[in-house]
């Protein structure tokens, strides 16, 4: 009895212990990433539009890049190349010579309050030093009911949650890598109508429920589905291949760099050097930027983020597809293995299988 004690505890002790290890890793990482990138920002190179030829504001623009690298001009051919950019959310805001040989400053604080907020702070300060009038005029105003901007963020986190939690239930349910092609199709039906519904779920609490956004309900729930089902496959494409370690891979991708370099709580210009691009790639600022997109901007901004959900929840089908032919294919030859060699009949000549 007290043998099989104690096997009981060496079996038990390794497997506690790397759970507890790959847990310490996970939380270590979080506090590292979230301090680490949101402790204090310092924004760089926040992109500002400015029209070739245009010498009164490409000045002042030289003027404020001497002095400091928070700001960097973007040049355009024309005026309306200009406003283009500004609702394609290429730029944060665009200076041009402005009436009375003055300056107009043209900003779209939907896209990161805190950004055209800086670039209103530090052209005032270059036109007065000027000596320039200042006609200062937002575009692309945030809601009064989201004056930080933070709601397509926390919109954007509780999609991505939800699809990876679905997923993650679904491995433990049933396993993490189906055990037939058949099977892979009816998880990825699951979880595409589960994605459908949350995504109208969210569109319906931050639009009739709360109240933030009047209108776009259609519109953001498209995106709430797409970005669902995009973090959905992730999740159950590397849980597929890897199993339990897996989900703390899915964990350190969507949550604990996803989140803080999503470019949701500050944009990516505030961001440190190594999670400043991050947004671009991983889910939750994709999700962010195409509800941003969605509910405040034109559809020439929707472009990359919603070409690359799409990329995600495409690869995401192709992993766990090829995890469970995978899978499939290592069962099949084990059980032939276990199986051992046919036994012979009287007569029949002896086989090795």
């Amino acid at each position: 009895m007290d043998e099989d004690r104690e096997l009981a505890v060496r079996d038990w002790l390794p497997r506690t212990a790397a759970l507890l290890v790959g847990t310490l890793a996970l939380a270590t990482a979080f506090i590292a990433a979230y301090v680490g990138a949101l402790h204090q920002p310092t924004p760089r190179d926040v992109p500002v539009g400015v029209v070739l030829g245009d010498q009164r504001a490409q000045q002042v623009m030289a003027a404020v890049r001497a002095r400091t690298d928070k700001i960097k001009p973007i040049q355009y051919d024309s005026a309306q190349a200009a406003d283009d950019g500004l609702t394609a959310r290429e730029v944060y805001a665009v200076l041009t010579s402005g009436p009375d040989d003055g300056l107009r400053l043209t900003t779209a604080s939907a896209a990161a309050p805190a950004a055209a907020e800086l670039v209103t702070q530090v052209l005032t300060q270059a036109a007065r030093q000027a000596d320039l009038p200042l006609q200062v005029t937002d575009e692309v105003p945030v809601e009064a009911s989201d004056p930080r901007g933070l709601v397509p963020f926390y919109l954007a986190v509780g999609y991505v949650l939800g699809g990876y939690l679905a997923s993650t239930a679904l491995g433990l349910k049933t396993g993490t890598a189906p055990v037939s092609l058949a099977r892979a199709g009816l998880r990825i039906a699951a979880l595409a109508v589960y994605a459908i519904v949350l995504g109208a779920v969210g569109a319906t609490i931050v639009g009739p429920v709360l109240d933030v956004w009047h209108h776009d309900v259609p519109a953001v729930a498209a995106v709430g589905a797409l970005a669902v089902f995009a973090a959905a496959m992730v999740a159950a494409a590397v849980q597929g291949w890897l199993g339990l370690l897996g989900t703390g891979i899915v964990i350190l991708l969507l949550v604990v760099l996803g989140n803080p370099g999503s470019g949701g709580i500050y944009a990516p210009e505030f961001l440190p050097g190594w999670l400043r691009g991050m947004h671009r790639w991983n889910v939750p600022g994709l999700a962010t930027d195409l509800i941003k997109s969605a509910v405040y901007f034109d559809r020439r901004s929707t472009g990359w983020s919603l070409t690359g959900l799409v990329v995600w929840a495409l690869l995401g089908i192709l992993g766990l597809i090829t995890a469970t032919m995978f899978r499939t294919h290592r069962r099949s030859r084990r059980a032939a293995r276990a199986a051992g060699p046919r036994p012979t009949g009287p007569g029949e000549p002896a086989t090795d299988g």
